[in-house]
């Protein structure tokens, strides 16, 4: 990251470096520009926000490449799943640009979300395709929730009324309107229909949010 006073909120004067104040200036720019390449803004690790809002995107494009693999194009709700998959390979490609454009690491568990997140749609689109909208509406759920608390944390963190990184502020809003969507999408064709819907959303719910907390980690 080249222009530093653009990625935190520590300023940086040019001022002397020589004499007394030296070696005091020396240490605020170079604390400023560690929390800059660690994607810490405002108080915020921005970093891992978009480490974790990648590998979430990125194992929504897994669950559904399994739950069409099972489904083919011609199954009841294919239609409605290919098309949420096409906004989630969208999600997934812009969050891929923004990690390089910031310099963001992905998750190591990258690999084990590619093989869970296919395994669990394509699990789901055996049970049937209301399971396979279950598994959908449970998802899109904690992706909601999850989404909502980042856009809360930042707003919170920002000066006034401004987010404390816009960009990633309305990335995160556009998106969370599309999972809004595919969870009405879902319930709207039978997710609750399911065969032990209470059972099954619970664990598939509670699987997000142990993958949230581990990409935050790791």
């Amino acid at each position: 990251m080249s222009d530093i006073a653009a990625t935190t909120d520590l300023p940086v004067r040019l001022i002397a470096t020589s004499g007394p104040n030296a070696t005091s200036v020396n240490e605020h720019a170079g604390a400023a520009a560690a929390r800059a390449r660690a994607g810490i803004h405002r108080g915020i690790d921005v970093g891992r926000m978009i480490r974790v809002d990648q590998a979430g995107e990125y194992g929504a494009t897994r669950i559904y490449a399994g739950q069409l693999a099972v489904m083919g194009d011609r199954a009841s709700h294919s239609a409605e799943i290919t098309a949420m998959a096409r906004e989630e390979d969208r999600h997934n490609a812009e969050f891929n640009a923004l990690m390089t454009r910031r310099g963001v690491r992905p998750t190591i568990l990258q690999p084990f979300w590619s093989a869970a997140g296919y395994t669990l749609g394509a699990v789901t689109a055996l049970l049937g395709p209301e399971a396979a909208m279950a598994c959908t509406a449970a998802v899109e759920e904690e992706i909601d929730r999850h989404y909502s608390d980042q856009l809360d944390e930042l707003e919170m963190h920002g000066v006034c009324t401004d987010s404390a990184d816009p960009e990633l502020s309305d990335m995160i809003e556009d998106f969370r309107e599309d999972e809004r969507q595919h969870r009405d999408t879902a319930l709207a064709h039978g997710a609750e229909k399911a065969l032990g819907y209470p059972l099954l959303s619970g664990a598939i719910r509670l699987g997000c949010r142990a993958a949230i907390r581990l990409a935050e980690r790791i």
